[in-house]
């Protein structure tokens, strides 16, 4: 079996390598090889999110899918696919005598190909993927499939089926419809006008309201014969099941309009049914079966498996000081400046290494920034990527779960908040509300498995370094949710004291 020739090879290839390697190596390789054999779906969190430097178990994928004689598909961002093919894939080809003949047998090629009948293995970006799965219901039929960070395939998912209708759309409306000129221009002053009217949020975005939807279904839905089209912005505005807003450009005068569906499980759960899957992501549920996950994109059942950290290198340093203020206080800002203070004091005793703070408030962030600016100087950076070894590096969560990677594995880590979605922002609410009106537990199925998935990511380079999290949101303290916080942040030893801390 595939399997046992897989195992045997990755084992003599691996101890070739004479290096310390991925523990769990040979047992996700047998189960991506069983998968290929048996054409069974199945889902493996790796426990190395994207942004994490160590991402050994890509070896435990590759080389399945090269001994594997039949056609694959591998799916995986454009940065991966260049590693693979200039780093993993020649350095597996390089020790071939010492790995399988097979491996030497297996055409690799990228998307979009050149010739149909081709029966390789063919690598593509997650937009093309998805795209060609909506627009060519034959793509990818019967072929095994493995998706790679597939942390990120919410997102991905949920940005190709945004639908947006950008300010200069006007103009082409009216170019179509010369006869209604003066209506859709009418139309556009009457929107914006009460667009502007929205007091300014952090966000500049903006649900839309039912006189605004008025506004539009007075110009799309009774004066205009529209060509809807599958795909087009105004067949999917129409559409029911979806989220509808507006980004205001306040400088130029113009505003965006979006919708995306409030469900991507509707969307997504014909695509695994089309061939098997492999699913890889780092920390995609903190359960082993990923329920959660599982529902929020659409899977059904299927093998399920969850590796964990390792205790003896990846455990971090949990610093969780008890009595600071709750977020939505008062105090909490002054007290958090505080707290931040200390623990940078502390850490500059000798110790280098890069400190990341994160803040994911975006009025907070500047004025912790500012405080800690006036006292650490040109130390003190807000979301860069030039970061140096003393660097006291300040970002939100969207920066730095994009850019980890690209920036040192920190000695100290410090949280601010929880990365629960915000309330205050628009969308969030939205979807908050979709959840209530179907009288579903919006903060379990939605705020918390989000606030998780976060949290595992954000600690990712962290543990890598055995490195200090310090976590200011004493809600993991108070709330019940608080034991799920620990589980998401495990393995780690707690620190009590600020004395203690090790960097």
């Amino acid at each position: 079996m595939i399997e046992v020739e897989v195992h045997q090879s990755l084992l003599n290839f691996l101890q070739s390598q004479n290096q310390p390697y991925w523990p769990h190596n040979l047992t996700m390789a047998r189960l991506v090889a069983r998968a290929l054999r048996l054409g069974r779906s199945a889902l493996i969190q790796t426990a190395s999110p994207p942004g994490s430097h160590n991402q050994e178990y890509q070896l435990s994928y590759l080389l399945p899918i090269l001994m594997w004689p039949q056609k694959t598909i591998l799916v995986t961002p454009q940065p991966v696919q260049e590693h693979l093919l200039t780093v993993e894939i020649p350095r597996l080809l390089a020790n071939q005598s010492q790995i399988s003949p097979l491996l030497s047998q297996k055409a690799i090629q990228t998307y979009p190909l050149q010739d149909p009948n081709f029966d390789g293995l063919l690598l593509i970006t997650p937009e093309a993927w998805l795209a060609k799965q909506w627009q060519d219901q034959d793509f990818s039929q019967g072929i095994p499939t493995i998706i790679d960070w597939a942390d990120n395939l919410e997102t991905w998912a949920q940005n190709y089926l945004t639908a947006s209708f950008l300010p200069t759309g006007w103009n082409q409306l009216m170019e179509v419809y010369p006869e209604q000129a003066d209506l859709i221009r009418e139309t556009r002053i009457n929107l914006t006008r009460s667009l502007f009217q929205h007091p300014a949020n952090p966000y500049n975005c903006y649900l839309i309201e039912q006189d605004e939807e008025q506004i539009l279904q007075n110009l799309v839905y009774n004066s205009l014969s529209l060509p809807l089209e599958k795909y087009d912005f105004w067949f999917q505005w129409q559409s029911s099941g979806q989220l509808k807003w507006a980004e205001i450009h306040r400088q130029r005068g113009s505003f965006s309009l979006y919708c995306t569906p409030y469900d991507l499980s509707e969307a997504l759960k014909n695509i695994w049914t089309k061939q098997p899957v492999v699913i890889i992501g780092g920390a995609l549920d903190l359960k082993r079966k990923a329920d959660s996950y599982r529902q929020m994109v659409g899977l059904g059942e299927i093998t399920c498996v969850k590796f964990s950290p390792d205790r003896r290198h990846e455990m971090i340093q949990l610093y969780l000081p008890n009595g600071l203020p709750l977020p939505n206080t008062p105090q909490f800002q002054t007290v958090l400046t505080t707290e931040i203070r200390s623990l940078l004091h502390i850490s500059s005793n000798g110790i280098n290494g890069l400190i990341v703070i994160i803040i994911g408030d975006v009025p907070l962030k500047t004025q912790v920034g500012a405080a800690l600016a006036s006292e650490f100087g040109s130390r003190v950076q807000v979301e860069t990527v030039s970061a140096e070894e003393n660097t006291i590096l300040i970002t939100g969560w969207e920066f730095w779960q994009e850019h980890q990677r690209e920036l040192p594995a920190p000695k100290l880590l410090i949280i601010t908040t929880l990365p629960l979605p915000s309330l205050e922002h628009p969308l969030v609410s939205g979807r908050v509300n979709y959840y209530k009106q179907r009288g579903l537990d919006w903060f379990r199925l939605y705020l918390l498995p989000k606030a998780l998935q976060e949290l595992q990511r954000a600690i990712a380079s962290a543990r890598e370094s055995q490195g200090v999290v310090a976590v200011l949101d004493n809600r993991v303290i108070y709330r019940s949710y608080g034991k799920q916080i620990l589980a998401a942040l495990s393995p780690f030893a707690k620190i009590n004291s600020l004395d203690t801390i090790w960097l």
